[in-house]
């Protein structure tokens, strides 16, 4: 049996083995924190605590499959996928703004009304953007400093995508901003070129400060962190978790701040991790995080084109500074932001994003790993 679990396990899953390592690691962590983190929540909806723990797995299921059937397609196809898609993102994107649905205190969901689930297109028009930036840098490589014909279509879709998320989701605006800032300089953008997307991206947030729906929160929070009074709630009580948590953690199960703070199955789900697991749980996830990082930089270095390096390392880069970011908000170095842990918080778009991200970032891999992927890719250069 384990002899053909294997066969099937060589012969199906592809790319670098050290990236499903760290999936298969992140997934079985929020599977066992979510479990815990929802206790609270279970118990103040009457509801049994396993079907949570069933639903999250299932979701977090959905979204290794995802990334599976993801890095089983040539990742040159979704330079091709990307344009629709990024067009496809802008009437999402209004929509949400206009009529999107009120989930956790912020307007960034679609309600799908045939299944009856949420969706936030701003982590369709995130990939959308980081997909087909790579490609138009990766086409543009021989005059990438003519400004007319190389530089503005990236400047305008750049400021749009950004610009239009940053009406509902603020925060998530400004990490695909600096995503794409790291996507062009990789690309040899010319400094004077990224000093102007800074522009772009300064009135885009000054627009989106002014007439987007979390101004006035955004606002408030920033100004709370600076002057490191009357801090919210939600910080008071992460670094309450955080301070207790110690070298070694309570011990699964034993968290107290999971019936305290809002959402710590989402947006707060690594104060539960510190003070369940301590300093010690806290330091694993955040290594393994940065080995996806390192994992998904190397693409740049090893592959043969530029549309593979730059795809994976602006996915590989999106995803480990997000983490970074919440991270770093529960242990108080940032402003309160409201985005998940990657792979690790609750919630069925993250998830299944993250793994299509993933999944992508593999199928660029797979060329270092799988010969016969690669004679596949360069046939069909050759052929294009």
């Amino acid at each position: 049996m384990m002899q053909k679990v294997k066969i099937w396990i060589d012969e199906h899953v592809k790319g670098d083995p050290v990236i499903w390592a760290v999936v298969i690691a992140l997934s079985l962590i929020s599977i066992l924190v979510v479990y815990s983190a929802t206790g609270t929540l279970a118990f103040k909806r009457m509801t049994n605590p396993e079907a949570y723990l069933f639903k999250h797995t299932a979701l977090v299921g959905v979204g290794i499959f995802a990334m599976w059937l993801a890095h089983r397609v040539d990742y040159r196809y979704y330079s091709k996928l990307s344009r629709v898609t990024l067009w496809t993102s802008v009437p999402l994107l209004i929509y949400t703004f206009t009529n999107g649905v009120n989930l956790n205190d912020a307007s960034r969901w679609i309600q799908i009304p045939v299944i009856n689930a949420s969706f936030q297109p701003s982590d369709l028009a995130s990939l959308a953007l980081i997909t087909s930036l790579a490609s138009m840098l990766s086409k543009r490589q021989l005059n990438i400093a003519d400004f007319k014909d190389s530089l503005i279509p990236i400047l305008i879709w750049c400021g749009v995508i950004c610009g239009l998320i940053a009406l509902t989701n603020l925060s998530s605006a400004i990490l695909l901003f600096l995503t794409c800032m790291l996507i062009m300089f990789i690309g040899r953008v010319p400094v004077k070129y990224l000093a102007m997307l800074v522009f772009v991206g300064a009135i885009a947030g000054v627009g989106a400060l002014k007439f987007g729906v979390r101004g006035d929160t955004a606002k408030s929070r920033v100004e709370s962190f600076v002057s490191g009074k009357d801090l919210p709630f939600q910080a008071k009580h992460a670094r309450i978790a955080v301070a207790t948590g110690g070298i070694f953690g309570k011990g699964p199960g034993n968290s107290q701040q999971r019936n305290i703070l809002p959402h710590p199955y989402s947006d707060f789900v690594y104060a539960i991790i510190v003070e369940e697991y301590g300093l010690i749980g806290g330091s694993v996830v955040l290594i393994l995080y940065l080995v996806l990082l390192y994992r998904g930089m190397k693409g740049v270095v090893n592959s043969e084109r530029a549309f593979g390096g730059l795809l994976a390392a602006g996915l590989s880069f999106a995803i480990v500074l997000q983490a970074m970011v919440n991270m770093g908000v529960v242990v108080g170095l940032g402003p309160i932001t409201g985005l998940p842990l990657p792979l690790v918080s609750m919630g069925g778009t993250s998830l299944l994003f993250t793994g299509i991200s993933i999944g992508i970032v593999l199928s660029v891999s797979r060329g270092e790993v799988d010969s016969t992927w690669g004679g596949n890719v360069k046939n069909s250069v050759r052929m294009a």
